[in-house]
């Protein structure tokens, strides 16, 4: 009876241990339809986000002092094209554990320091990677990023100018927790579009699918 007893808490620990574990994938996403031929030769504009307990997260801009991390559901973010994912390693980290984790991250990635070239979507991936895991992601991905301003020329315009244009609002998901999303257009607080520095998803999108993350409070 006493061996039986053992083997069942030793299943149990096994099975908790499962629940815990999670892959960490990063999924890329093409900015322009020209990365079909750049690609090819080490070049492109992409976008990309960490999956992690089976939700996607990214980084990305908006003209407010609050968390520009949001959530969306793996391999659809709006306003980008899916190109692939890559199986970056695997952790130990139980859901409400991470949930603290990206709550402490989004409080150093507000939407109004998003930068193209030197804070955008894949510096963030590429920080989480390393919290995470141990190691970036993989050079190619913010390639133009280090090339400097080079980037911004290469961009379509419709990317350059595109940028949330509501005021982040936070709402009660199912757990429990807020998160942010971006406000009805009656309530929102329209930004002007000849501010080009910054950009995050095609406001024609709707940006319905996306849950910002509510920053930890210090």
């Amino acid at each position: 009876m006493g061996t039986a007893k053992v083997s069942n808490s030793s299943s149990e620990d096994q099975n908790v241990s499962n629940y815990n574990e999670t892959d960490v994938i990063l999924n890329v996403y093409d900015l322009t339809p020209l990365n079909n031929y750049s690609y090819w030769v080490g070049f492109g504009i992409f976008h990309s986000g960490i999956e992690v307990h089976g939700k996607e997260y990214g980084f990305g801009a908006h003209d407010f002092p609050v968390s520009g991390v949001f959530e969306v559901e793996p391999k659809s973010c709006p306003g980008f094209i899916y190109r692939s994912s890559i199986l970056l390693g695997r952790i130990n980290m139980p859901y409400s554990e991470f949930r603290e984790f990206i709550e402490n991250v989004a409080s150093e990635y507000h939407g109004d320091t998003y930068h193209l070239i030197s804070k955008n979507c894949n510096h963030f991936t590429d920080d989480m990677a390393q919290r995470l895991i141990g190691r970036h992601i993989p050079g190619w991905v913010n390639r133009m990023a280090r090339l400097g301003s080079l980037c911004s020329c290469l961009l379509p315009e419709s990317l350059q100018v595109t940028k949330v244009k509501e005021l982040p609002e936070y709402h009660e998901i199912e757990d429990g927790t807020e998160s942010l999303s971006t406000a009805t257009p009656g309530d929102s607080t329209e930004i002007d579009d000849t501010d080009q520095e910054k950009h995050l998803l095609s406001p024609n999108d709707g940006n319905s699918d996306i849950a910002f993350i509510k920053e930890a409070q210090s």
